[in-house]
């Protein structure tokens, strides 16, 4: 399994049938939601080439350790002392 993470302002150029995740309330969000995770086997869709970076380098790819160490991060997870 390998994982991006997108700008949230891509959200309507992802083609659902080309990753694991079914619809916009199966994504897991930032904490301000201004990034999304997208998980697929195999590589990157082409739809992030042509609709999201249009380029042929495409997004920072994470394999499942790395994306869980990622997740960690304060943009994604509160700390215990942190308010909504």
């Amino acid at each position: 399994m390998n994982y991006i993470i997108v700008k949230a302002k891509h959200l309507e150029k992802i083609d659902f049938s080309k990753v694991k995740q079914t619809s916009p309330n199966s994504l897991r969000y930032s904490l301000d939601r201004k990034f999304f995770l997208l998980k697929y086997e195999g590589d990157q869709p082409e739809f992030i080439f042509s609709k999201v970076t249009h380029d042929t380098v495409g997004l920072k790819e994470y394999s499942h350790p790395e994306i869980i160490e990622e997740l960690k991060g304060q943009i994604w997870t509160k700390k215990k002392h942190q308010k909504d």
